[in-house]
């Protein structure tokens, strides 16, 4: 073991070398000796000093261990690991493919391991200081761990030198091919390897642009032809060793590039067991890991040795980087030439910079938007090598860019450059007297370069890194350290990744899916819960596993009826009519459904109920031939390709049988199908397929159709699904200390969590799973607080969401945390989501190892309430099972009408479900699964509807019981009247209500000059509104002392025996109706909805009535709102208009003495008119039916008048 010391007398930079050999120890284990007082400590302690290992040869490293220096307090806190075959073009260890950094020490004694997730093959180990004890100074005592490692090599000149291996001839593939080697090559293009099986098939592994190719050839030679099958790998031409593996398993081929494996289905003329691999050709450098080279063959200039061209890079890291040069003596004749090589991911950046003191001005060569300026070329923040040369001769300026590839630009002026000219590299150094003149208008350079000319001499950099030539800052020479963070791409779901130096950016435009790494899906994931964020029947993407891998799916979510149907439809969905024919024997059908088939198989299974029609109209066209013998006829459905299935509509699976044989209504009694009877005429088979194993049907065989007189017709109905088995799985935490446990949580890289929570508590942890070190947790910190929690090794991590109303308030509330390598964001209802970024080059994995725990388990308080619908990833827990089995928890949590309940609208009602609610649309005069949809009908001027409130009996005036005690279920102390109409008439007559004292009540459209008015009536004295607003509510309130008593009847449209009318309101009321009437309401009470639907109720209609659209004029999705539509018009004619009209609200309070004063004036018929003119305003409106109280036509005293 040989240990050798060496300083820069300036102490600006120390450097301490180890060399080690091994002869006979393996493992290898590796002391460094102390160089002092008890270990390794640099004169300067600074960023620039590093402790260089040279094992001697290739040494497989598997671990490190740092110690301080001894009886001192000098240790390392932080620092990188860097490696190499040659000692020159260093590439650092990550650990994660993120984090750098490794920790350190905490005291100069303890030793602190580490074992390197993967074993690194290298010579030569360099170990950077980050951070040390504030306290002391640089200290370290090193030890190495790893076991020596041979292979062999082979170098190929990038000409047409190749190594050739034939295989032994082969009658077949085996169950698994594996071609494993590594590589390392400058050049960024090249054919890696080639092979060729048999009828010309070969697949070719190409290097282009840095990245691994692998092409299916037939018939061709070469890259240019052929189908590209995976792409994967990127920087790959960095001059360091690179894994590249091949797989084929059955059907499918691994390529693996170091870590990152991509799996491909192989093209099917490589599957036949025909064709074994014979040869293989490889044309870079590289080391073979399965193959023995002693029986290959080589073509052209192949040596077995590994040249190592020593290619000194330099990296600039950020903002602060520059590197300075000094100028040339020879740059006085005139004749400056300046090249070299750079690689970015950004768009932007200073490359070069030099000051023209005679001229007291500054050249800046520089990116923008990708583009060197002066605009030279584009796309130069590809990460490839990209060639610069800036050249000066006799005032002129040349700039060219990548040689033949790029191009050239040129320009007349002056540079007089001497070898006091200082050139800045990347950036400038701000205390220069350049910079102070001068700001850099540019941002700096993020990149490396190399191959750094000045007049074809190149710089030593190894100089510039002791400190020897010119200066620099933040710079890591003799390594490029860029970073492909787009490969692999952490963007999900066919996010468009980009990036920069720094970071990656990832576009979810068009992918249905949001979040730092396109993760959350922005669609639910049945049509159950779009019907509860209060959504209509229509078209909706679903997207069924959430975050998971299946695709969104446009499915149409039929809402109209109490269950939530999801319909997907297929190519076929229309009765297709089959003839006889004697040239064949079967007819096949062919079903193509607009879902995948992984959608399809999703839907299926995660809802409660599905279905579909299948329909078989026959004639002479029989199903089954006997019950032992083959069916004529069968179909296919399930999952996959689907099995047969002979059973048809509503019969039992697995058996020859029609729905008819269950219920014993076949045809013929000996047949189990109605067509099996062979009758000469038309009947059907039909029914609906009910078993999820089975469904959906794919394809149709009908055998049957070749006889004479044969035919027949089927229909295959879309498939139908309702229940959405997820959104309602819940469980009800009834104390603190309960909790459900499940498998550990898997979400190294990219985790969500979403739940529907309700409680009255103020605070309880959600969830929790633990690791040794990390963790994850979703609690309620207070009442108006959700607080998501993790750490993954960069210490905890909190996102808060506070809200602005409670949380405890016993309704439902939506909680969605993502965590991914981007950020942490937490979403609580539709309140402002919170984000926290993560670390650049933290710590990635999450890596747990306890069972996750729904409540907690641990010492914190824990939830009491109810949890639903919780999803990780998209999968999503079965709480309701683990409750069954669980103490303290219960399966499903009651009460949803406090969160939905809202939904149930014009006055419908909200019903309790197990899994749910529902709205009862008794009571209301709309019907639809919201009662939101409006009942219309289209009336002529016969057309009538006579609602009976109750039948008439014979009355005895001297009767003791009066008819308003008798009556007193339906003696109205207020009306509520709402109703919309459309007409071109006026005046007509909207709604009239009698009573069995001939007392009235209605409600018509008045025409009053140019005006259109809305008149209501209730005995004699009216109300006149006009319409003024097209979509204003209107609202008339009328208040009496009085009540309307004994209602027999309602009636819409015409009034065929006006009682108590006058003659002029009765000539009105024999006009009728013509228009449209909609969502007419009286108290409980809805004619029109009841006529049109419910038949059996006390209705009489006359004129044929057909149930309309006409009054569903406003937008679907505006249920939410009430609409009134005034009337306007001009001349005689009013326009159309649509009006809802809550017209009357009328409570009336009564005293004892009031109550005996309205029965006196009932019995005694003494009511005075005289008083009720009075009252009137003297400016009111005239009503044209109705005249003066001393008119002819003034209604008689029995006839109660009500002022407002």
């Amino acid at each position: 073991m040989l240990a050798s010391w060496s300083h820069n007398k300036n102490n600006t930079h120390t450097k301490f070398t180890l060399t080690a050999y091994t002869h006979y120890y393996n493992p290898l284990f590796v002391f460094v000796p102390c160089a002092g007082a008890g270990g390794w400590s640099p004169l300067v302690s600074d960023r620039y000093q590093w402790l260089e290992v040279d094992l001697g040869r290739r040494t497989q490293i598997t671990a490190v261990a740092t110690q301080g220096r001894y009886g001192s307090s000098d240790w390392l806190t932080a620092y990188l690991l860097m490696f190499s075959d040659t000692g020159h073009n260093w590439r650092q260890h990550r650990q994660e493919d993120s984090l750098g950094a490794f920790p350190g020490n905490s005291n100069a004694d303890t030793v602190v391991q580490y074992k390197l997730e993967q074993p690194v093959i290298a010579r030569f180990l360099r170990l950077i200081p980050l951070d040390w004890n504030p306290s002391g100074r640089i200290g370290l005592r090193l030890e190495i761990y790893g076991c020596r490692y041979t292979s062999s090599v082979a170098s190929f000149d990038g000409s047409r030198s190749s190594l050739v291996y034939r295989l032994s001839v082969r009658a077949s593939w085996t169950v698994m091919e594996t071609i494993s080697l590594k590589f390392k090559t400058l050049k960024n293009s090249g054919t890696l390897l080639h092979a060729e099986g048999q009828q010309d098939h070969s697949l070719t592994l190409v290097l282009e642009k840095g990245k691994l190719l692998l092409y299916h050839l037939q018939g061709v030679s070469s890259s240019s032809g052929g189908q590209l099958l995976v792409s994967l790998g990127s920087l790959l031409d960095d001059q360091h060793w690179h894994h590249v593996k091949l797989e084929r398993l059955s059907t499918h081929l691994n390529l693996t590039v170091d870590k990152n494996t991509l799996q491909v289905q192989i093209p099917a003329d490589l599957i036949k067991p025909s064709q074994p691999l014979q040869s293989m050709n490889i044309h870079v450098s590289q080391s073979f890991l399965s193959l023995s080279l002693p029986s290959s063959c080589s073509q052209g200039n192949v040596t077995f040795s590994c040249a190592e061209p020593v290619s000194v890079a330099v990296t600039f890291t950020d903002s602060h980087s520059f590197l300075q040069l000094p100028g040339l003596t020879s740059w006085s004749t005139g004749l400056v030439s300046v090249t070299l090589q750079f690689r970015t991911w950004n768009k932007g950046g200073l490359l070069l910079t030099f000051g023209l003191p005679q001229q007291d001005g500054t050249v800046f060569l520089y990116l923008s938007q990708a583009r060197l300026r002066l605009q030279i070329s584009s796309g130069l923040n590809d990460g490839q090598w990209h060639y610069v040369e800036l050249s000066f001769k006799n005032d002129h300026l040349s700039i060219t860019v990548d040689k033949d590839e790029g191009a050239t630009a040129h320009i007349s002026i002056s540079v007089p450059l001497t070898s006091d000219s200082q050139l800045f590299f990347g950036g400038k150094n701000t205390f220069t007297e350049i910079a102070q003149k001068c700001k850099n208008p540019f941002n700096t350079f993020q990149g490396c370069m190399r191959l750094l000319n000045l007049d074809d001499q190149t710089v030593d950099l190894i100089k510039v890194q002791q400190r020897l030539l010119g200066n620099y800052s933040h710079l890591q020479i003799d390594m490029c350290g860029i970073i492909d963070r787009c490969s692999p791409s952490h963007c999900e779901h066919g996010g468009i990744c980009t990036q920069s130096w720094s970071t990656f950016h990832c576009n979810c435009s068009n992918s249905g899916y949001r979040g730092a790494t396109c993760h959350s899906s922005i669609y639910e994931q049945s049509c159950e819960a779009y019907k509860h964020k209060g959504n209509m029947s229509g078209h909706y993407y679903i997207d069924v596993d959430g975050s998971g891998p299946i695709k969104p799916q446009l499915i149409y979510c039929n809402m109209t009826e109490d269950k939530t149907w999801m319909v997907i439809q297929h190519n076929n969905t229309e009765l297709t009519r089959v003839q006889s024919s004697a040239e064949r024997n079967q007819h096949f059908a062919y079903f193509d459904y607009s879902s995948e088939e992984e959608q399809l198989v999703a839907v299926i299974s995660q809802s409660e109920h599905c279905e579909q029609e299948l329909s078989y109209h026959c004639r002479k066209s029989r199903l089954s031939n006997t019950l032992e013998g083959a069916p004529f006829s069968w179909w296919v459905g399930g999952a996959g390709p689907g099995q047969s299935q002979t059973s048809w509509g509503g019969a039992l699976t697995g058996t020859q049988q029609c729905g008819c044989s269950l219920q014993d209504s076949c045809l013929d009694p000996s047949h189990d199908c109605n067509c099996d009877a062979d009758y000469d005429q038309w009947t059907e088979d039909s029914g609906l397929l009910t078993h999820k194993e089975t469904l959906p049907v794919r394809s149709l065989v009908l055998g049957d159709i070749h006889r004479p007189g044969s035919e027949a017709a089927y229909r295959v109905g879309p498939l139908r699904c309702h229940g959405d088995k997820n959104f309602w799985n819940a469980a009800f935490f009834d104390k603190e200390t309960s909790y459900l446990h499940f498998p550990t949580f898997q979400g190294e890289l990219n985790a969500d969590i979403s739940f529907l929570f309700k409680t009255t508590s103020s605070s309880g942890v959600f969830l929790e799973n633990l690791g040794i070190k990390d963790f994850i947790r979703i609690e309620l910190s207070s009442s108006m607080e959700v607080v998501f929690s993790f750490d993954v090794g960069n210490g905890p991590l909190d996102v808060r969401v506070k809200t602005s109303l409670p949380l405890n308030d016993s309704r439902w509330h939506r909680v969605q945390a993502e965590r991914n390598v981007k950020e942490a964001s937490l979403r609580v209802d539709n309140f402002p989501a919170a984000t926290h970024e993560a670390p650049t080059d933290g710590l990635m994995h999450l890596q747990l190892n306890s069972q996750l725990f729904i409540g907690t388990a641990s010492r914190q308080k824990g939830f009491l309430g109810c949890i639903r619908s919780l999803q990780l990833n998209g999968i999503t827990l079965d709480l309701e099972k683990r409750a069954k089995i669980t103490p303290g928890v219960l399966p499903g949590c009651p009460g949803h009408c406090s969160s939905y309940g809202s939904l149930c609208q014009n006055e419908g009602r909200c019903e309790e479900k197990a899994n749910g609610f529902s709205c009862d649309c008794g009571q209301s005069a709309y019907t639809g699964a919201f009662c939101h949809k409006e009942v219309s009908a289209t009336f002529k001027s016969t057309t009538s509807i006579t609602y009976i409130l109750k039948e008439p009996f014979e009355l005895s005036r001297n009767s003791s019981g009066l008819p308003s005690s008798i009556y007193s279920d339906i003696t109205l102390r207020g009306e509520n009247i709402s109703l919309s109409f459309s007409t071109n008439q006026s005046p007509a007559l909207l709604l009239y209500v009698s009573s069995f004292y001939r007392e009235y009540l209605i409600l018509l459209i008045n025409k009053n000059g140019e005006d259109s008015q809305i008149a209501f009536s209730l005995g004699c004295l009216l109300l006149i509104n006009d319409c003024i607003d097209q979509n204003a509510r209107e609202d008339l309130n009328l208040t009496s002392d009085v009540e309307f008593n004994s209602i027999k009847s309602l009636i819409l449209g015409r009034v065929e025996e006006p009682d108590g009318l006058d003659a002029e309101m009765a000539e009105l009321a024999s006009l009728g109706f013509t228009g449209c009437l909609s969502g007419v309401h009286f108290n409980s009470i809805s004619p029109l909805k009841a006529a049109l639907l419910h038949p059996d109720s006390p209705v009489i209609v006359t004129s044929p009535l057909v149930q309309s659209s006409c009054g569903s004029s406003s937008p679907a999705n505006t249920y939410a709102a009430e609409t009134t539509h005034s009337l306007s018009g001009t001349g005689s004619k009013v326009s159309l208009c649509m009006l809802r009209v809550i017209a009357v609200v009328i409570f009336v309070t009564l005293s004892a003495l009031a109550v005996m004063a309205r029965f006196i004036c009932s019995r005694k018929e003494t009511y005075r008119n005289q008083e009720v003119k009075a009252a009137q305003p003297e400016d009111s409106n005239e009503f044209p039916f109705s005249g003066q109280p001393d008119s002819p036509s003034a209604p008689s005293e029995n006839q109660k008048e009500y002022f407002i």
